[in-house]
C-alpha cells in the first residue's frame, strides 16, 4: 500500500464517520494487505496468501451504509462463499472468511497448478484460477477440454474431445475403454495419460515466459503512448514477480514509483531494493530502465 495514500485514508477518516469505520477496518487487516484503495473508499483491493503461498486479490465494494449494508465480494475463485454478515462484522471478519474458502479449494487449484506448469493450454491467458475447466492440446489438431469437479478434484474429470478425423475418434473410444483405470491416489497427469494411452505434448520452457499479462500496479498491459514517458512508451509488462506462487507481471515504470513511495525501499546505484506489492518477496528494480 503507498504511503500517501495511507496519508489520504487517514485524512478522510477525519470527515465522517463511514470513512472513520473503513479507515481503523483497514488498519486492522493490515495496510500490507491493501493493494488499493478508490478515492472515497467505497472501493478496496485486498491480497491474500493461501497456504500454498499462491497470491489471491479480493475486490470489495462498500455502500456508503456500510456496515448495516454488507460488502459486495469478488475474487479469483470459482465461487464465492456465503458471507456471513451482522452489524458487528468488520472486514478482518470477511477476511478471515475469505481464508477459509482459500483452504477449501487448495486441492483444486493444485491440479491446476500441475496441468498450467506441463501441458499445452489453449488460451493460456484466460486459464484463470476461477475457471473449472482447460482446453489441452493433445497433437495432430486435435484437443481435450478437461472440467475438473471443484469440490472433488482428483476424481475422473469430465472430457470433451476436439477435432477431425481418425485421431480424435481413436481418442475418444481409447478414453472410453480405459475409464475405470482411473486412480485417484495417482498424480492427475499420469491418470490422463494412462485413459489417453499417449504422451500429452509438454509446455516449452519459452511458452512459459511467453505470457503477457496485465500490470499489478496500473491494471492495463500497455503504458500509455505519449511523449513525457521517453522510450517506454506505449511498452509492455516487463518485470515479473520470482516468487512462483505469485509471478505478478509489473511495468518496471509503474513499480519504481510504487517503490519510491514506500519508506523502507532502499537504494544502490541505479538499483531500487524492496518487496512485491502482492507477495512481499523481495525485489530489485533498476531505475533506468524506467522513465527520465
Amino acid at each position: 500500500m503507498e504511503v500517501n495514500q495511507q496519508a489520504r485514508c487517514r485524512e478522510l477518516a477525519k470527515s465522517s464517520s463511514f470513512y472513520s469505520t473503513v479507515y481503523s477496518e483497514i488498519e486492522e487487516v493490515g495496510w500490507d494487505h491493501l493493494v488499493r484503495a478508490g478515492g472515497d473508499l467505497s472501493f478496496l483491493i485486498f491480497r491474500v496468501l493461501d497456504k500454498k503461498g499462491r497470491v489471491h486479490v479480493m475486490e470489495l465494494q462498500l455502500d456508503k451504509a456500510y456496515p448495516r449494508v454488507p460488502p459486495m465480494v469478488s475474487a479469483d475463485v470459482p465461487y464465492i462463499f456465503n458471507l456471513k454478515w451482522s452489524m458487528n462484522s468488520r472486514l478482518k471478519n470477511l477476511v478471515q472468511q475469505f481464508e477459509k474458502h482459500l483452504e477449501k479449494l487448495q486441492g483444486f487449484w493444485s491440479t491446476l497448478d500441475e496441468i498450467d506448469r506441463s501441458l499445452q493450454i489453449v488460451d493460456s491467458k484466460q486459464a484463470s484460477r476461477a475457471i473449472p475447466s482447460r482446453q489441452i492440446h493433445v497433437g495432430n489438431d486435435c484437443f481435450i477440454i478437461l472440467f475438473i469437479d471443484i469440490n472433488d478434484p482428483r476424481s475422473l474429470p469430465e472430457c470433451r474431445f476436439m477435432g477431425l478425423g481418425n485421431t480424435v475418434n481413436s481418442l475418444r473410444k481409447t478414453w472410453k475403454r480405459n475409464v475405470d483405470k482411473w486412480e485417484r491416489d495417482k498424480a492427475f497427469l499420469e491418470n490422463l495419460e494412462c485413459l489417453l494411452n499417449t504422451q500429452l505434448p509438454r509446455l516449452a520452457d519459452e511458452e512459459t515466459n511467453n505470457h503477457l499479462d496485465e500490470c499489478g500496479i496500473c491494471y492495463a498491459q500497455y503504458l500509455p503512448i505519449g511523449d513525457e514517458l521517453g522510450p517506454q512508451t506505449g511498452s509492455a509488462t516487463d518485470y515479473t514477480c520470482e516468487n512462483n506462487s505469485c509471478s505478478k507481471a509489473f511495468h518496471s515504470m509503474c513499480l519504481v514509483d510504487w517503490l519510491r513511495s514506500i519508506t523502507t525501499t532502499r537504494q544502490s546505484f541505479n538499483v531500487l531494493f524492496g518487496n512485491c506489492p502482492y507477495c512481499s518477496e523481495p525485489i530489485a528494480v533498476k531505475i533506468n530502465a524506467t522513465k527520465n
